[in-house]
């Protein structure tokens, strides 16, 4: 069963503006609000678990990325602890997804084990590091998302609030 949900940012909770460092470019996913509204209905614990190689490219810095945060909290409300990558890909880093790590300690910082969380995210990697990790993952495709990260897969959803509702068949609050 499972405690907690934890959200990719980009793609995911507000569409996805390649290094992002601005907060009045973020804009809401459709299904976001009603999505989160749902899940802090069911009394589930929540974090964001999110990729941020801007910052390690230099093209944005880590105040940037907590500003863009802030601006979805203000939006959107209190989802969780923010846990980030803030490392360039090819930095060999354990926390970048796929590898296990933002979803390893988003569990710790939710006083949980990675089986007691679902990671929701619009990539297959956000479902691979998921899997990596020992929780379950969901996969919520846009039109940025690899056809072939659709057909891997074993849980595809609509939007943002179908796999809300996925995601709390299997919770134990």
């Amino acid at each position: 069963m499972v405690s907690a949900i934890l959200f990719d940012r980009d793609g995911t909770l507000v569409r996805n503006v390649p290094y992002n460092g601005d907060p009045e470019r973020v804009e809401l996913m459709p299904a976001a609000l009603p999505a989160l509204r749902r899940a802090r209905e069911a009394g589930v614990r929540m974090a964001v678990i999110s990729n941020q190689s801007g910052v390690g490219r230099g093209y944005i810095t880590l105040e940037q990325v907590f500003s863009v945060n802030q601006r979805i909290e203000e939006l959107a409300g209190e989802v969780g602890p923010w846990v980030i990558c803030p490392h360039a890909p090819d930095a060999g880093c354990p926390c970048r997804k796929p590898q296990p790590g933002l979803i390893l300690q988003a569990a710790e910082a939710l006083g949980l084990e990675p089986s007691d969380c679902v990671v929701i995210g619009d990539m297959g990697l956000d479902v691979q590091a998921a899997l990596a990790a020992g929780a379950r993952g969901i996969l919520v495709p846009t039109e940025e998302t690899p056809a072939a990260d659709r057909e891997a897969a074993a849980e595809v959803c609509a939007d943002l609030l179908d796999a809300v509702e996925r995601a709390l068949t299997w919770v134990q609050v």
